[in-house]
């Protein structure tokens, strides 16, 4: 997943889209926060590849594609389209969204907290998708890692630079979009291939604190 509420991102690059209100409003539907991260994840799609993994139907996922194009989150892939069969991909692989900025509006606050619910969700699913295959991974694999949290006591602004110094550590290290996908795992080399890496961080003040 590459949903990351800006003040927790370190710099913007070419391929990193900013919500704005008009954007916000386009992506605030769990489904279509769901398609645009698989098609990120996974590379270009049609509705109906989309409609079987989502368990859903052709004309839902085709019309939350038109809705992802339609505010930019999408374009078509000429390369891939045969005929009738239109495939998409993402236009972007990652979004920000600065928070603050809509708090004070209802809807757009109501948007964005739409927007996150549906972020932190498949990002649980993505957690819970990895303990089911946990055992299965090949040699240091299954021990990789970590599930680990801390509680501090922090300023707001401390709390910023506590994220931005994360996201600036996982900024030296290489994006799995920006190298091939290596070649099947050799049973030979102990599980000590290159993977997709998922790191997901979460900085927030703890809920019903004074």
């Amino acid at each position: 997943m590459n949903e990351t509420p800006e003040g927790t991102e370190p710099a913007q690059d070419p391929q990193e889209l900013r919500l704005d209100a008009r954007t916000l409003r386009g992506l605030a539907h769990p489904l279509r926060v769901r398609i645009l991260g698989m098609l990120r994840r996974d590379g270009a799609a049609t509705a109906t590849g989309l409609a079987e993994k989502l368990g859903q139907s052709s004309a839902a996922t085709s019309y939350h594609l038109r809705q992802l194009a339609e505010y930019g989150f999408i374009v078509e892939d000429p390369e891939l389209g045969q005929g009738r069969e239109r495939w998409w991909k993402s236009a972007s692989r990652s979004t920000t969204l600065d928070v603050g900025a809509y708090v004070s509006d209802p809807e757009l606050a109501a948007n964005t907290e739409t927007y996150l619910r549906a972020v932190t969700r498949m990002s649980a699913d993505l957690v819970q998708a990895h303990l089911d295959e946990k055992v299965a991974l090949p040699g240091h694999w299954q021990s990789a890692g970590t599930f680990n949290d801390i509680r501090l006591r922090l300023t707001p602004d401390q709390a910023d630079e506590l994220a931005d110094r994360m996201w600036a550590l996982v900024g030296e290290y290489p994006r799995a979009d920006e190298l091939p996908a290596p070649p099947p795992d050799d049973a030979s080399d102990g599980g000590e291939a290159l993977r997709a890496v998922d790191v997901q961080l979460n900085v927030f003040p703890v809920p019903g604190d004074s």
